[in-house]
């Protein structure tokens, strides 16, 4: 029993993204720097400097913020922050983005990551470029974006401030990162605009023409202000309402802006919706400000980090019943994410940049700062309790429970019908069943579940073996290893043909293009015998040399593995660079007039199911005394030549089709039966004759 699990564990799953190791991890810091100890059950560890102190911190974004890309699946990021807050180095570590898988290509992405470097998490971190001159003075920080990918871009910068953002509040400062209250939903009380105010449920920030004239009074920029104003009237004065408690929202907004709320609630859950009134004559956003953008004249810190904002896109009316001076108003309502750390039960800080320009050509550009503190009462907030964390495998599992639940069933009933196969052999629309499960396989075992097994997998596990690596990057990927198990029980049933047979999404695609060609009146190849025993051993050939490449050039790994045509056709969906789709659509062209023949020449991975046929506890097959001789229908029918001339089935080549099955068991097919039958029916008919004479 011992055997077989180690068996199986060799033979598990295929390679998944996961936190990287102590040794990978050191390859990727940079000097003068050095790894330390790890630090964090979520991945991070310290960092050290040239004399062993401790320098920073070094995480990725994966496991602490697995926002998910465009694809579905985390931009996982590895970023070193030092002591200050400053980032150090931030690196792609993996991704699914397929903007970036094909077509861009990668280095745009890795072109965005390196802007990270010197600046520092307390700066207003945007995507986008400053609109104008007028912009440079402003706190905001830009990174060029990736045209083309603007979500995927904003989805790494978006990953990468919550991971950060959360290292530094828990490490740095020691304020813990737990799950983030949310608006008590069904929580209502009736609340007028007199009492938000003396609740302290609104915040405000005034400043006068002649309280700004005082802030730049002995600067270049003392005397570049508006002086058509009063020095008494205001030129500043915002108002900031918290809408995440409906509350709250109820009390100030018209029943239209309400129903918008609610549906972006209902988009976004883990926005915080924040209400600006501006009714002095600063304004909100300068003119180049562009829609669903950070605005650059406002700013928010929480624990003296910067809190994202960013317009929610929402045209606010307000509740008639308010003064008029607030309708008269300029009004904006932007959004922070919830996700990236920000509590509103907790003091956080709103500010307003007064900003003065000097200089015509080329101006020079200074602001002011004035600001308001905000916190929201509890009674208005649920907060979650914090759930112990789950393993990565578990929390797969949790992940794609639904995915888990399916796959189970479709194997139940794959292994029912194969238990069964003399059955499903005979049934009159056999070949549509088997067309049926197929083509459910590879949809949703192929394409949806990216199930499809590689030996990327035991080359992996070769690899830890040799470098005394562990095993549990096979848990997390439970799709994939659910798929292993099966195959593995499939091996010591029937031997390699339910997996190569049944359970392999590409070589179903060969099978249909096959049929296709059939269709289509192709002329169809069959090597000769000695031809196609010869070609056997190129699979093996292209194995051993996979395993010989694992063990002595680990670098060229990734690219030798490229034989092997399943990452493009079902992983990628053929979204891969020219020679990669051409290869992998080779093989399904060639299989038109000849049947799967990348399964049955090259591939790696079926060599090494061969063994397979080594391990089935019986034969399945059912085969009679006249099998091989005389009879040699079943033997000229195989599409595998897995049947000898004496009859016999090499079970390390058949892949479990049922044709030779059906032969077997159909009197009107089988030569044997057939004869049998006749001779029958001729002693039936001799014997009546008999008795008719008589």
């Amino acid at each position: 029993m011992k055997q077989l699990i180690c068996l199986f564990l060799l033979f598990a799953t295929r390679l998944f993204a996961a936190p990287l190791t102590h040794d990978a991890l050191q390859e990727r810091i940079t000097a003068p720097y050095a790894l330390g100890e790890q630090i964090s059950p979520d991945g991070v560890w310290s960092l050290l400097n040239s004399g062993g102190g401790e320098a920073g911190f070094v995480f990725q974004t994966g496991p602490l913020a697995p926002l998910p890309g465009f694809s579905g699946k985390p931009i996982d990021i590895l970023v070193m922050l030092d002591l200050d807050g400053r980032f150090i180095n931030t690196q792609l570590v993996s991704h699914n983005e397929p903007i970036f898988v094909s077509g861009l290509g990668e280095a745009p992405l890795r072109d965005f990551l390196s802007q990270y470097q010197g600046h520092s998490i307390s700066e207003q971190l945007v995507i986008g470029t400053p609109y104008g001159a007028s912009s440079s003075g402003s706190d905001l920080v830009f990174l060029d974006g990736v045209t083309k990918a603007t979500a995927s871009v904003r989805i790494a910068h978006e990953s990468i401030l919550a991971a950060t953002l959360q290292v530094a509040r828990e490490k740095m400062q020691g304020v813990s990162a737990g799950p983030p209250p949310q608006p008590k939903l069904s929580y209502n009380e009736p609340l007028s605009w007199d009492d938000l105010i003396a609740q302290g449920l609104v915040g405000r920030i005034t400043a006068s023409f002649g309280e700004v004239d005082q802030e730049f009074a002995g600067t270049l920029w003392a005397d570049d202000g508006d002086y058509s104003f009063d020095p008494n009237d205001l030129f500043l004065d915002l108002y900031v309402i918290d809408m995440g408690p409906p509350a709250v929202a109820n009390a100030v907004l018209a029943a239209e802006t309400l129903a918008e709320v609610a549906a972006v609630r209902q988009r976004a859950p883990d926005d915080e919706l924040i209400l600006l009134i501006e009714a002095g004559h600063h304004g909100l956003v300068s003119d180049e400000f562009v829609r669903n953008t950070t605005p650059d004249r406002i700013s928010a810190q929480q624990d003296a980090l910067p809190l994202a904002l960013r317009d929610a896109d929402i045209l606010p009316n307000l509740k008639e019943n308010l003064p008029a001076k607030l309708h008269d108003a300029t009004h904006m309502v932007v959004r922070l994410d919830r996700r990236l750390g920000f509590d509103p039960t907790r003091e956080w800080t709103m500010t307003a940049h007064a900003q003065r320009s000097h200089g015509m050509f080329q101006p020079e550009t200074h602001e002011v700062d004035f600001s308001t503190q905000i916190i929201m009462p509890e009674r208005f907030y649920i907060f979650p309790q914090g759930v112990e964390k789950l393993s990565p495998f578990m929390e797969a599992v949790h992940n794609r429970q639904m995915d888990l639940w399916l796959l189970i069933g479709f194997l139940a009933v794959l292994f029912l019908c194969l238990a069964q196969q003399s059955r499903l052999a005979a049934l009159r629309l056999f070949p549509y069943v088997r067309f049926g499960l197929l083509a459910i396989m590879t949809g949703f075992i192929g394409f949806w579940g990216q199930g499809q097994l590689s030996v990327v997998t035991p080359l992996a596990v070769v690899n830890a073996a040799i470098g005394g690596g562990s095993l549990s990057v096979l848990l997390y990927d439970p799709f994939s290893l659910l798929i292993w198990a099966a195959t593995f029980v499939g091996f010591v049933l029937w031997g390699r043909g339910f997996f190569c047979g049944w359970l392999c999404p590409f070589g179903a695609l060969q099978e249909f293009s096959h049929h296709i060609g059939r269709l289509l009146h192709l002329p169809q190849i069959r090597p000769p015998r000695s031809v196609a025993r010869a070609m056997l051993w190129t699979g093996p050939i292209a194995l051993v040399g996979l395993v010989l490449t694992t063990v002595f050039w680990p670098t060229h790994t990734e690219m030798v593995v490229e034989v092997e045509p399943f990452k493009t056709a079902i992983t990628m969906h053929f979204a891969r660079p020219w020679p990669y789709a051409i290869w992998a659509g080779a093989w399904i062209m060639v299989s038109m007039v000849w049947f799967k023949g990348f399964c049955r020449s090259l591939c790696p991975l079926g060599a090494a199911m061969r063994v397979g046929g080594f391990l089935r506890f019986r034969r399945w097959i059912p085969r009679r005394a006249e099998c091989g001789s005389p009879c040699q229908l079943c033997r000229v029918k195989c599409h595998y030549d897995a049947i000898e001339n004496s009859g016999k089935i090499r079970y390390s080549e058949c892949f479990q089709c049922l044709d030779c099955v059906t032969i077997h068991d159909s009197d009107s097919k089988c030569v044997p039966l057939i004869i049998a039958r006749k001779r029958l029916e001729k002693m039936t008919n001799q014997g009546g004759e008999a008795l008719v004479e008589q």
